[in-house]
């Protein structure tokens, strides 16, 4: 496998493309939009919401999680999802400020 280069990039290019990777799956849209919705849910009743297995959705949980856009807190055997307000809130600044800067373009 080759090295990464991120390190040649600097950290809000990074971060926005951290973003940009855990939205670019329709599961992981389908799970964003279902948890706007719902405020807050079980894992397992994103498996009931959606066509793939328990393990499937777990992973693109941790996707989402994992780039700040869902947080999750335990509650007995299972985890409580909801949007992380902190992290859209950076996402929806830096994606607008990337947007106007890109119209500027050409």
């Amino acid at each position: 496998m080759g090295l990464s280069k991120k390190d040649e990039f600097t950290a809000k290019q990074n971060r926005l493309a951290d973003y940009a990777k855990a939205l670019a799956h329709p599961a992981r849209v389908a799970i964003v939009e279902y948890l706007a919705t719902s405020n807050a849910c079980m894992c397992g009743d994103i498996v009931e919401v959606l066509p793939l297995s328990q393990s499937t959705v777990s992973q693109h949980l941790r996707e989402l999680k994992n780039a700040g856009l869902i947080k999750g807190t335990i509650d007995g055997t299972s985890v409580c999802y909801c949007l992380n307000e902190e992290g859209w809130n950076e996402m929806q600044s830096m994606l607008g400020t990337f947007l106007v800067t890109m119209k500027k373009c050409c």
